[in-house]
């Protein structure tokens, strides 16, 4: 599971590293330059998530936050090799 905090209609498509919530809770900020319409952006966030931890766009389902900025996703493939790609992502 990956959290993640998105900023649709964004400059340009990126991963910005990790956050660490007022609660506690750490998540990765993403922006895509989709709007958040009709499941665009929503799409937008795979196909960024997917491309940089290597997998194909079939591998990461959005499990929450289909209308929200935090949103959860699940990546399947090898635990290990997604989890140290992961830590690679925080910039």
């Amino acid at each position: 599971m990956l959290s993640l905090r998105v900023t649709p209609n964004a400059g340009r498509d990126a991963v910005d590293g990790s956050q660490t919530r007022d609660d506690g809770s750490v998540v990765l900020r993403v922006r895509v330059s989709a709007v958040p319409d009709k499941g665009r952006a929503n799409a937008a966030v795979v196909a960024l998530i997917a491309k940089a931890l290597g997998v194909p766009k079939s591998s990461v389902a959005l499990v929450s936050g289909d209308t929200s900025r935090l949103k959860t996703l699940a990546v399947s493939g090898a635990a290990d090799d997604l989890s140290a790609r992961a830590l690679a992502l925080d910039c």
